[in-house]
């Protein structure tokens, strides 16, 4: 028997409650157990025994855990507790660390063995890392709508008809994956969940992988095939609140066992319960299931969504810092990170709260990475300006290396910014249609040579303008038309360039891998800035406004040797073609406090990259002249 200890659980260092509560499948049967400190009675109901709980009643051990054995139960019968609360009410409840749940609408849980799946992905475990100095490509999807029978859910769909199964799709998906070069997928919330249209986060299984699209051991296969063909997997996890369904946690013996009292902070902006971050039980609750999806699925990392709702009350600055929900988050990520071999912790964070992804032992709360959100805002609220106007607004887009290396940030275009009426990335750029492909390679080029890794959400890469709907697959068929095929090679080569190349990944979190060549020049709407490793090096070159520049001067480092490896605006991609065939040698002519100089051309709305070669000569030196004083 498991050595549970109910102190541990209690003082919330409890990392594998799992393995205690829940319904474990034993020789001749079934172990149930579940937590109601205050509840009168608790009775036992499911298939086995035809939900009638009178002969079924849990044994309360003095400690609010009730327990029962069933030898008849067994795998795939559905199952709830009968609860006869403190208030009086009796309610059906879903195990709070069941394993597996009906389909939605039902509400059942379902008993599921965990063992029977075997892993072969032992070496990738073994060879894993943080990925700070390596390519680390995000590719975020709702694993429901990437692909789905018919294009989608419609009235006449029948049940086995709404989504494709977790295995069914591993194949297409890992090929897809690595054709467009990213290194992760992240999959929105997968614990499960009873409205389609929260996507999982208003999570009511904790333990339990949606229903949807099938059973724990495909969810497995689909890890370990995604392992086994170098690709890792991300979970994203809603600790904050929780559905208020009544079937759910919420009120679960008759109190707020996991909320927070209704006189306090009970309901979260979302309309849902804030988990009470402060009580043991919840904090072992919560940090066990997060160990759960590393453990039992080996999932390569967690992103942990809404943070500032952890730093502050209600995720607002004024009403003050909330200690011991951040006492748990460090207790929570420390735990993690020595106990998972290098799992990947990545916060979804919009405050300015410090040292985010600082380690715990030195006073941090100990994630991997934060979300650059202020980056993601400023970018893109930059793109949708009228170009004249940019030129007042030249810091949104200089300004985010002034704070960068604070944190180690990620930078995100996720899918909270295609929905809701916000339009879609491309959709958001100024202009008419031709000139919103132009503006949007450019972002994405900047996007992919910024410090800092890279988050993209399906359907970004085909330029998509319909806002992401989870009942609707992408618009593929949008790659039939040259638009839209043009922008998904760009993707396409653009996310190989940085993965290819260590100047645009090894010295991210590192200062001495970046470089502005102009950061100010407003006038023009341009950027140029150096990216470089002990390796390599790259010459990067945004232009903002509808205006070609030809024998453009731009300074650099040492006597070098320009080549252009990338052009936004390259005819393949559907721009105008203006480029750079030859290769461009510069001048020993100081510029812009750079000893040398080259003459580029731009392209309008294009940005160029290209690779630096030194050159081994010897170099004018530069001479200030002294300032004079007219008298």
């Amino acid at each position: 028997m498991l050595d549970f200890s109910s102190e541990v659980f209690y003082r919330g260092e409890c990392f594998y409650a799992y393995k205690y509560f829940g319904a474990h499948i034993t020789d001749g049967g079934v172990m149930f157990r579940v937590y109601a400190p205050a509840a009168r009675r608790v009775e036992l109901i499911g298939e086995f025994n035809g939900w009638n709980g009178e002969n079924s009643a849990m044994k309360n051990d003095g400690r609010g855990f009730y327990e029962l054995f069933v030898p008849n139960a067994c795998e795939g019968q559905m199952y709830k507790y009968r609860v006869y609360q403190a208030n009086g009410r009796i309610v059906d409840k879903a195990d709070p660390y069941a394993f597996a749940s009906e389909l939605r609408p039902g509400t059942a849980s379902i008993i599921a063995s965990l063992d029977k799946f075997k892993f072969t992905d032992s070496k990738w475990i073994n060879s894993r890392t943080k990925l700070y100095d390596e390519p680390f490509n995000i590719y975020e999807i709702h694993f429901g709508s990437w692909k789905m029978p018919n294009g989608g859910i419609t009235e006449e769909s029948k049940p086995d008809e709404l989504w494709y199964n977790y295995s069914e799709i591993a194949d297409e998906l890992i090929a897809y994956v690595k054709e467009h070069h990213f290194t992760h997928i992240e999959i929105l919330p997968l614990a499960e969940h009873p409205f389609d249209g929260s996507w999982g986060y208003q999570a009511a299984g904790y333990f339990s992988a949606t229903s949807r699209y099938g059973k724990p051991q495909d969810l497995m296969e689909f890890i370990n095939k995604c392992h086994n063909n170098g690709i890792g997997v991300i979970i994203d996890f809603a600790f904050v609140h929780f559905v208020r369904d009544d079937y759910a946690m919420g009120m679960f013996d008759g109190t707020p066992l996991y909320e927070y009292p209704p006189s306090d902070v009970n309901q979260s902006e979302w309309g849902s319960y804030n988990f009470n971050l402060s009580k043991g039980e919840v904090q072992s609750f919560l940090m066990s299931s997060a160990a759960f999806w590393l453990d039992i699925y080996h999932f390569d990392g967690i992103r942990m969504d809404a943070i500032s709702n952890a730093i502050y009350w209600m995720g607002n600055k004024d009403r003050g810092i909330n200690d011991r929900a951040l006492d748990f988050v460090r207790k929570m990520n420390w735990n993690l990170d020595n106990t998972f071999r290098n799992v990947i912790l990545i916060a979804e964070d919009s405050t300015d709260f410090p040292n985010v992804t600082r380690p715990v032992e030195k006073g941090g709360l100990g994630f991997d990475y934060k979300w650059d959100l202020g980056w993601m805002n400023d970018t893109l609220e930059y793109f949708k300006l009228d170009p004249f106007l940019r030129q007042y607004h030249h810091n949104k887009i200089n300004w985010s290396m002034a704070y960068f290396y604070n944190e180690r940030y990620l930078l995100p275009l996720s899918h909270d910014e295609v929905v809701h009426g916000k339009a879609t990335i491309v959709n958001k750029m100024w202009g008419l249609y031709g000139e919103k492909f132009s503006q949007a390679r450019s972002l994405y080029t900047y996007m992919f040579t910024h410090p800092g890794k890279k988050l993209n959400f399906m359907g970004n890469e085909i330029a998509q303008f319909r806002e992401w709907d989870e009942t609707k697959e992408p618009d593929w068929f949008l790659l039939e038309y040259p638009s839209h095929k043009g922008f998904a090679r760009f993707f396409n080569d653009i996310s190989a360039v940085m993965e290819a190349h260590p100047a645009f990944y090894k010295h991210d979190y590192d200062s001495s891998g970046f470089l502005w060549i102009d950061a100010n020049d407003n006038h023009n709407n341009i950027y140029s800035y150096i990216r470089k490793s002990e390796k390599d090096a790259f010459i990067v070159i945004m232009n903002c406004a509808p205006v070609t520049h030809e024998n453009f001067p731009i300074g650099t480092e040492y006597p070098c040797e320009l080549t252009e490896i990338l052009n936004t605006e390259w005819d393949i991609y559907g721009g105008c073609n203006v480029r750079n065939d030859k290769k461009i040698k510069s001048e020993d002519i100081p510029y812009n406090n750079f000893p040398c100089t080259a003459k580029v051309t731009i392209p309008p709305f294009g940005t160029v990259i290209f690779e630096v070669k030194k050159i081994n000569r010897p170099v004018k030196r530069m001479t200030v002249k002294p300032k004079t004083t007219r008298k």
